[in-house]
């Protein structure tokens, strides 16, 4: 989507910037650097949506940002309510006021691309990451166009995965894995069988404190609004062949596979090939685009037109995400 000349006239106390860095992300600036982000944004939302569609991440740059307030109110200025964490397969912290910390995942492991909550068949269409404090190495959010991935990966898989689709098998507690207490937000088993029903997850309590769920979510899927396919799964990284050698080799000797923390098979139960794997992560990493961040940072996504991960890194780091716009693939079948 583009916009008219008067739009660009009427906001031109922004820069755009499609040559920064090589146009993904686009880079927003303020005309004069160090202007308050919402007040220089402020009636520039619409515009910042268009601009969105079409290129799929927003790098905001170079504005002064009044903390985790003002992060806030510049996400919710999009109209929509920030969306709690639900069913969540990484740890995070509450900020407050729907903002989390980025995941809390130890800072030497990679985090591999993946959109987020592709996982389950509710997921956000907008995610915002702001950058209080940048690592003094790595700790980058490589992205990734998902319709590049989707055009890149080779048609026998895309045919497959879109046919077979995905299910995913969760464990929770034992250790293993994160508690179900904490990925569902209670204590009341009623609340989470209730929750799975509404979310057609399948789940089955195994004794005192484990509970397995088993859900078939898309592998790839259709934007809403632009109408273009995108890639837009998470097998790659649910994948037991994610884990590092040492941790997986542990982890077979340890427990049967019915056991394992987390898994992902084809939608009719069958296993994903080692080679497919090999095959789409091989396309992830062709696809991947990395930048360096700076304090004050924002990065805004389109949840189904990008990919993001997180690189290792030295140092302290302090990003905070958000994320809103609720979209459910019963909506769009």
């Amino acid at each position: 989507m583009t916009s008219s000349p008067d739009t660009m006239r009427a906001h031109r106390a922004v820069r755009v910037d499609a040559h920064a860095l090589g146009g993904f992300p686009l880079v927003v600036t303020p005309e004069v650097d160090g202007g308050a982000l919402m007040d220089s944004l402020r009636g520039r939302f619409t515009y910042l949506e268009d601009l969105l569609l079409g290129c799929g991440a927003i790098l905001l740059r170079s504005f002064r940002i009044a903390g985790l307030d003002e992060f806030r109110a510049f996400a919710t200025g999009f109209g929509h309510p920030l969306l709690d964490y639900d069913f969540a397969s990484t740890p995070r912290s509450t900020l407050g006021k729907g903002v989390f910390t980025s995941t809390e995942y130890p800072p030497h492991q990679h985090i591999p691309l993946h959109n987020e909550q592709s996982y389950t068949v509710n997921w956000p269409m907008k995610l915002w990451f702001y950058c209080a404090v940048a690592a003094t190495e790595g700790g980058e959010t490589p992205i990734a166009d998902s319709r590049e991935i989707y055009r890149r990966m080779a048609p026998s898989i895309r045919g497959r995965f879109s046919e077979r689709r995905l299910m995913y098998v969760r464990n929770f507690g034992g250790g293993l894995d994160l508690p179900w207490e904490e990925v569902f937000g209670t204590s009341d088993r009623a609340v989470v069988e209730a929750y799975c029903r509404a979310q057609g997850i399948a789940c089955e309590w195994l004794g005192a404190e484990q509970l397995r769920t088993r859900q078939v979510c898309q592998a790839v899927a259709r934007h809403p609004k632009t109408g273009e396919m995108v890639w837009f799964n998470q097998a790659h990284l649910f994948h037991v062949s994610n884990l590092e050698p040492e941790v997986r080799e542990a982890l077979l000797d340890a427990v049967d596979e019915s056991q394992w923390p987390r898994h992902v098979y084809y939608g009719d139960g069958g296993a994903i090939e080692a080679s497919v794997l090999d095959e789409i992560r091989a396309v992830l990493d062709a696809a991947t685009v990395t930048f360096r961040w700076r304090a004050q940072d924002v990065l805004m996504l389109d949840n189904m037109l990008t990919a993001h991960g997180r690189t290792p890194f030295k140092g302290p780091r302090r990003v905070a995400a958000a994320m809103a716009e609720a979209h459910s693939a019963a909506r769009q079948r």
